[in-house]
């Protein structure tokens, strides 16, 4: 069984509501307007608002200016105060012909002016040319709207596109290191976590964000995208690297920064997404202290995206199997990073993840790697 309902003739004509105190003008008008238009009608200024308020689908007024107790003016300035009734055009029907009276009511909000005694082909030009741009700007609403739509569904479509790359970009080079897993997960959502948590810091609320905090998550996958440029015989080192070893482990901070810049190159410009994931990749190995690398930089020198990677990298690190250590505890590991306060680590920052310390371990949890 068919339960569309197809609208009717008479249900797709534009609907007016005729506003006048005299009967003889409402039957007048009803009588002019019945043929073409649906319409309804009321005697006062107050009845009007009540009938416009409670019809959606009124596509114009007309309004007498000259009636008993709200005036044709206030009825307006009301109607146009509502943001129910804004939207419909309104047309004054009156006697008073002055063109102060006329720029009065086209002040308030009226769309149009016809003066009384009312001729039938004015009347039905106005009328028409009111209901056309009505039904354009309705069109042009509608269109507005599905565009939005559209363009949010290919933005979301996007979005998940460019997560699924920057995710199999970081796996690229994190699958190389045979231990890490799930580390790519768990760091992104420790950065976003502290971030969170330090956004209504004042010395770190101006750079973070809502934007900024969604950016530094889908962009602290890639910190360890330079590893790609690091021979396996180093990477893949079962035990403690030497120092030249180690001088070459310590490039792949600069290859990740390179790739990124190889692709902002590509692009012709830069983004926040893209900043973040150079800072990260370049600087989340740095040092408060200055005893970090690529290039020893110290304090507030080192990107704050960078800072806030350092203690997500570090705990994971602490928290994972690796084949030279065991899996430290949580408790082990709050232990080693509460030494780097100051050293390693952004003292603040530092603070800050202790402050919010079991939600890092509910998010080891969560992405824990198998067997873990």
């Amino acid at each position: 069984m068919n339960l569309m309902h197809n609208p009717t003739r008479q249900e797709l004509r534009p609907t007016i509501l005729i506003v006048d105190d005299t009967p003889d003008n409402i039957m007048l008008l009803s009588r002019l307007l019945k043929d073409r238009y649906n319409t309804k009608v009321a005697n006062n200024g107050n009845t009007a608002l009540q009938i416009a308020a409670a019809t959606p689908s009124l596509d114009l007024i007309l309004l007498d200016v000259m009636m008993p107790g709200l005036d044709g003016y206030e009825t307006c300035r009301q109607l146009k105060a509502n943001p129910v009734t804004a939207e419909i055009p309104v047309i004054f029907l009156t006697a008073k012909n002055q063109v102060e009276d006329e720029a009065m009511g086209l002040s308030l909000g009226a769309v149009d002016y016809i003066a009384k005694p009312i001729s039938p082909p004015i009347l039905f030009a106005r009328v028409a040319t009111q209901l056309n741009l009505r039904a354009a700007r309705r069109e042009l609403q509608d269109h507005n709207q599905n565009l939005e739509k559209l363009v949010q569904e290919r933005t979301a479509q996007l979005y998940l596109m460019q997560e699924a790359i920057i995710v199999a970009m970081a796996s690229m080079a994190e699958t190389r290191d045979q231990e890490t897993g799930n580390h790519i997960r768990r760091t992104q959502n420790y950065v976003r976590a502290l971030a969170r948590h330090l956004q209504s810091h004042p010395r770190f609320a101006a750079e973070l964000t809502d934007e900024a905090i969604d950016a530094l998550y889908r962009s602290a996958p890639l910190h360890d995208i330079g590893k790609v440029g690091i021979p396996d015989r180093i990477l893949l080192k079962p035990g403690n690297l030497d120092r030249e070893e180690f001088e070459i482990m310590k490039m792949h901070a600069v290859y990740g920064r390179d790739t990124i810049m190889l692709v902002e190159r590509h692009i012709g410009g830069s983004n926040s997404f893209l900043m973040f994931a150079r800072e990260i990749a370049h600087s989340h190995q740095e040092k408060w202290d200055g005893s970090g690398y690529p290039q020893n930089l110290a304090g507030e020198q080192i990107p704050l995206s960078a800072r806030l990677m350092a203690v997500a990298d570090v705990y994971d690190a602490l928290i994972s199997k690796r084949v030279y250590k065991p899996a430290f505890t949580h408790e082990q590991a709050l232990d080693v990073m509460r030494k780097g306060r100051g050293s390693h680590f952004d003292p603040e920052v530092l603070d800050a993840f202790f402050e919010i310390e079991p939600e890092f371990a509910r998010i080891a949890i969560a992405f824990a790697d198998e067997g873990d």
